[in-house]
């Protein structure tokens, strides 16, 4: 049986190897434009580089020898999203190349990555680190039920048959406020802009170390959401809860929860990499994908 190689070990093998980065492609199948284009992207990655392999971009286990310089994936924001929790023991950063709708995540478009290929596939990528958090739901008796992972958000959410749920907020071990409502989302700065600012939270540059707490349709008009250091432990407690109440990690992971469980979020050890396009910046994404501040349409501007 192959043995998981170290950080340290895989750093150190890469070393020795030739200027030429070893890239394993992650392909969402699912998207009708992946098919059409992998051949030219095999191509491509070819040219600047050795392919490892080549995996379906779903959740099965990575097999035990992977050593990688970069992983290249192809798909939507939610491809790359789940490639990243799929990938966040082996710090291997990752080329997002977007064939879905919005690519707010993924930075790449097909023919960005051909005019960026020699940046990326150089020796020195610009690399881009997330915060990660961790996240783990305990009993009364401090029994942990269920760990894992969150890149975006941990969301409790309060679920059939959607009456208002009722959770305890604290920071660090201090008591917060109660909270009735539709639930709580508790967000990365990269996951700032996904459900936490549909619920009005706000955005934060992803390279802040915070997490966001944010209430779901709080039966309150003084409720805002708060911005919290990384550094800090969000435990949120269970007080009334429904059949269908439930802890959502990134919109994918879900586990059931009940009266007297708590959530814990708080930074975990790993961080999420991903390969920065060259020729964009934040700003520019947040006006170009995602509107910010869009204003009205006015007649004298040829609208």
């Amino acid at each position: 049986m192959v043995q998981p190689q170290s950080p340290e070990q895989s750093r150190q093998k890469r070393e020795s190897r030739s200027n030429r980065p070893r890239v394993l492609l992650l392909a969402d199948h699912s998207r009708p434009e992946v098919p059409r284009n992998i051949d030219d992207v095999r191509r491509l990655v070819a040219r600047y580089s050795d392919l490892e392999g080549e995996l379906q971009a779903n959740g099965e286990p990575l097999p035990a020898s992977l050593d990688a310089d970069l992983a290249v994936v192809l798909g939507g924001d939610g491809t790359l999203l789940s490639q990243a929790r799929r990938m966040s023991q082996h710090e291997i950063p990752l080329v997002g190349v977007n064939f879905g709708r919005l690519g707010f995540l993924a930075e790449f478009d097909w023919p960005g990555l051909q005019q960026h290929a020699g940046v990326v596939f150089g020796p020195k990528p610009p690399i881009h680190e997330q915060l990660i958090v961790a996240t783990e739901v305990c009993g009364p008796g401090e029994r942990c039920v269920h760990q894992d992972i969150a890149i975006n958000d941990s969301v409790i959410t309060a679920g059939r048959p959607f009456r208002m749920i009722e959770l305890q907020l604290m920071v660090d071990g201090h008591e917060g406020p109660t909270l009735t409502g539709d639930g709580v989302i508790v967000a990365t700065p990269v996951g700032s802009t996904a459900y936490n600012v549909s619920a009005g939270g706000p955005i934060v540059h992803p390279r802040l170390e915070a997490m966001i707490i944010t209430p779901i349709a709080a039966h309150s008009l003084a409720f805002r959401p708060i911005v919290v250091g990384a550094q800090s432990t969000v435990e949120v407690k269970v007080l009334r809860a429904n059949e269908g109440t439930t802890l959502v990690l990134d919109g994918r992971v879900t586990v059931p929860l009940k009266v007297g469980q708590s959530v814990r979020v708080k930074r975990h050890e790993k961080r999420a990499r991903f390969v920065a396009n060259p020729s964009s910046n934040y700003w520019e994404v947040l006006l170009e994908k995602m509107r910010w501040a869009a204003p009205p349409t006015y007649r004298d501007r040829g609208a």
